[in-house]
């Protein structure tokens, strides 16, 4: 949340607007002694109604302020949403969306007659296991 104004909105457009409508211009730490405001801050009122109207190109507009203040806000929040989702991912089982064993991808590049996605020593491990369990007798007791 942003810290309250110093200044009413409508000092600040009526102190822009007197030192613009005055002919010769006046020396802005004198008119803001007159008004009784800061001297550093008139001047920024000054610089920022001039970009406003176009006069000035070294500065954002108010407009444009307030959309890069609402696209660093989007950034902040899709980054702690990449962050979460990359987070998740790290505890979450494998996608299948990820190419893997049995994809069809090595089934191509490996010579005809090889096993399957079961192949080499880590499958046969599997198999082997497989087997022994459906070869165990059953216990009544259990």
């Amino acid at each position: 949340m942003a810290a309250p104004r110093k200044y009413p909105l409508e000092l600040r457009e009526r102190a822009v607007q007197m030192y613009r409508t005055s002919d010769p211009k006046p020396q802005i730490k004198r008119l803001a002694v007159d008004l009784g405001v800061h001297p550093e801050a008139l001047r920024g009122w000054i610089r920022q109604a001039e970009a406003d109207r176009g006069e000035r190109d070294d500065r954002l507009t108010t407009a444009g302020k307030d959309e890069l203040a609402q696209l660093r806000r989007e950034v902040k929040e899709l980054r702690r949403a990449n962050e979460i989702l990359r987070t998740a991912s790290a505890f979450s089982p494998a996608s299948s969306t990820r190419p893997g064993p049995g994809d069809g991808v090595l089934a191509a590049f490996s010579p005809p007659g090889a096993a399957g996605p079961t192949c080499g020593r880590r499958g046969q491990l599997r198999a082997a296991a497989g087997r022994e369990r459906r070869a165990r007798p059953v216990h009544p007791a259990r």
